[in-house]
Order: C-alpha cells, then sequence, then structure tokens
C-alpha cells in the first residue's frame, strides 16, 4: 500500500482540454477536479499543446479528448515515443466501425495503443469492450469479458 502511494505522488499527468469540456477553466483554475499534480493547457489545439505538455512539464502521462485529425495522430505518436503514456478518446461504435476512418485506420496501424476500451451508449460508465495489442502477433485481440 505504501509502495502505491509513493508511486502515484511522482505522477505527473498532462492534459490538453481544446474546448474546455473536460477541466472547465474559469480565470485558470480547473472547475472539475482533476488531480493535484495535473498541468493543464485549455483553449490550445492538442497538436501544439501535446508538444508543449511534454517539452516543458515532463508528464509520465498525458490525456486528451476526442482525437481524429492527422495532426493529433502526429502529436499522439511523438509523446508516445518520447515515453509517455497516453489516455485519449474518440467516438466510434466498435472496433470495425473505427478502422473505416481513414484517420483511425493510419494510428490503428502504428500499434501504438497498448489497449483500445469502448464503454456503453446505454450505461455511463460501463465497459462494453477492450481489445488489447498482442505483441507477438502485432494485432488487436478482445479481451474476455470476465477479464474487465
Amino acid at each position: 500500500m505504501v509502495f502505491q502511494s509513493l508511486a502515484l505522488k511522482e505522477l505527473r499527468f498532462g492534459l490538453v482540454d481544446e474546448r474546455g469540456e473536460i477541466a472547465a477553466m474559469y480565470k485558470g483554475i480547473p472547475q472539475n477536479d482533476l488531480g493535484f499534480r495535473t498541468d493543464i493547457l485549455d483553449n490550445i489545439s492538442k497538436s501544439k499543446g501535446l508538444k508543449m505538455l511534454i517539452r516543458s512539464m515532463a508528464p509520465k502521462i498525458i490525456s486528451t479528448d476526442e482525437i481524429g485529425s492527422e495532426e493529433d495522430i502526429k502529436a499522439i505518436q511523438y509523446g508516445i515515443t518520447s515515453g509517455v503514456k497516453g489516455i485519449f478518446t474518440a467516438h466510434g461504435d466498435n472496433f470495425e466501425s473505427i478502422k473505416l476512418s481513414p484517420v483511425f485506420e493510419k494510428i490503428l496501424s502504428l500499434k501504438i495503443f497498448e489497449k483500445i476500451i469502448f464503454l456503453s451508449e446505454i450505461k455511463k460508465g460501463k465497459v462494453e469492450n477492450v481489445y488489447e495489442l498482442d505483441y507477438k502477433t502485432k494485432s488487436y485481440i478482445l479481451l474476455n469479458k470476465e477479464w474487465f
């Protein structure tokens, strides 16, 4: 228990909140509690913001909402290849539907996401499916629902 507490204290999170939907900043103060060790950049493009966070604030984990453009993908690649972990959101009904988008097809082919999680459209916060990158076959496999 002590080890987990110490490890969490050393983590630094970086959030790019392009449209102000996550942190809900007001006069530089987040209105939503995102944690004491979270650096937030709002009202800036994801591509510029992610690079600024990584270069100047040295986060261990970066996050942003609704990725979907080529610039977003390049910024995520920059972050992941810099050794930073990431949490990102995107709209899509299932794994097959997101592969239809040229942007997502490209990022999926890069195999930089360890897990892809689909949430329920009906029940808020419920995990529907989890796909995990199999490093041996370099393909995403659907995990058994009993595992999550």
